[in-house]
């Protein structure tokens, strides 16, 4: 379920339009959604404003830890996630590497996860995969600065750069800050499936909203599995812990 770490606001009637999990973001240009330097992930591409300071970076396995403690009240305390039982450290770990490999990453400050983005496989089914989902989510003390919009930006492109052709990502209504995240940066509402799930005594309707990377192309190559580079002078498979302007710490997905 895409959303942003974010309680649902319950102010919202069941049949309205909702607006994304995470901080609502306003203003949008033509390139909205495109991670600098085409998508690739780097230490030096910090936030501005009040995400000043904040560096987007692969994540690590051993980053599953944080990830894990930031996603585990929204499972238990909110219907945001559809999922019943938060997952724990190693269950976050083996979805980062699973196949087919696609993009987590993780907004750091001075070392500590403030919060996290990532794909996954649309559907199982071998047509739909140049299609894939997405999710964001803040710890609690970050949200309001801009990061849920920073990280995705950087998602964006690093699966753009891959070869998918659409992201989507799915809602659980209503949800007003949701929306206008994904709608800042450029996705737009594609339906709702109404009373698809059910948790903590009612069923709940799921929005979906859709962003298209690409023209469609006539014969699609077949989308490459993500292979983040790590940091100058870091060793694989270890989390980049230093600050802002310390060389790359991800890269553009390689087969």
């Amino acid at each position: 379920m895409s959303v942003a770490g974010q309680p649902a606001d319950r102010g919202l009637a069941a049949g309205r339009r909702p607006e994304a999990g995470q901080e609502p973001q306003t203003g949008q240009g033509p390139e909205a959604g495109q991670g600098p330097e085409g998508g690739r992930v780097s230490a030096a591409a910090t936030g501005k404003g009040p995400a000043a300071g904040i560096g987007i970076r692969a994540a690590a396995t051993a980053d599953a830890v944080s990830i894990a403690a930031i996603y585990a009240p929204v499972v238990a305390s909110s219907a945001i996630s559809f999922e019943e039982a938060p997952p724990g450290p190693d269950e976050i770990s083996r979805r980062m590497l699973g196949s087919p490999r696609l993009p987590w990453l993780v907004a750091d400050d001075a070392g500590h996860v403030a919060g996290y983005a990532y794909a996954s496989a649309h559907r199982q089914r071998p047509a739909y995969r140049w299609s894939a989902d997405c999710s964001v989510y803040l710890d609690p003390g970050y949200r309001g600065r801009g990061i849920g919009r920073l990280l995705y930006e950087h998602l964006i492109g690093e699966v753009r750069d891959l070869g998918y052709v659409s992201l989507f990502a799915g809602i659980a209504l209503p949800n007003a800050a949701s929306a206008g995240l994904h709608e800042a940066v450029g996705f737009r509402p594609v339906g709702v499936f109404r009373a698809v799930g059910y948790k903590f005594g009612a069923w709940r309707d799921v929005g979906w909203w859709q962003l298209r990377l690409r023209d469609l192309p006539a014969d699609p190559g077949e989308p490459r599995p993500w292979a983040p580079a790590p940091a100058p002078g870091r060793e694989a498979g270890r989390p980049w812990a230093g600050g802002p302007g310390r060389g790359e710490a991800g890269g553009r997905g390689q087969s």
